[in-house]
């Protein structure tokens, strides 16, 4: 009699996944210049001068919670716009080209850098931060905060 239940299923080669992480990471990181530029083109365009997400992460899930758009001192909405994107994809070295719009592809990127950066984010306590586009600098600059739970716990018997 042959039990399904206690099969083991295909093994995972972790060398193996360790360096397709790595290649994907690369090819990510690639693709982030031109994202770049084509992100701050429209941004500038249209006289925004800064952006901040905000997003935060916890228990396997995470998401980005606010977009505040700047013109000036001025809170704007952000412009109706497309923009393309490159991402890549996983296990292989195809790069995808989409055109989305300019908040699609601000939380594209923010996402696209949490993984470069700070792979993990949403996992376990998680992680919250802002990042900042300054458009005038051409710049993305994030404030990152990884939560951490603690415990001591002691048991003694004299």
């Amino acid at each position: 009699m042959n039990d399904s239940s206690t099969t083991p299923g295909p093994v995972l080669d972790f060398a193996i996944w360790q360096r397709q992480e790595r290649e994907h990471i690369s090819r990510a990181a690639e693709v982030l210049p031109a994202n770049k530029t084509n992100l701050f083109d429209a941004l500038a365009a249209e006289a925004i001068t800064i952006v901040i997400v905000t997003f935060d992460g916890c228990g396997d899930s995470g998401q980005i919670e606010d977009i505040e758009v700047k013109a000036g001192e001025e809170i704007v909405t952000l412009p109706p716009g497309n923009i393309e994107i490159a991402r890549a994809v996983w296990g292989s070295c195809h790069i995808d080209r989409q055109t989305m719009t300019i908040q699609d592809g601000i939380e594209s990127l923010v996402y696209a850098l949490l993984g470069v950066s700070h792979d993990g984010w949403e996992n376990s306590d998680g992680a919250y931060g802002d990042f900042t586009f300054d458009v005038a600098e051409r710049t993305i600059t994030v404030d990152y905060n990884e939560r951490r739970m603690d415990t001591d716990y002691y048991h003694h018997v004299f």
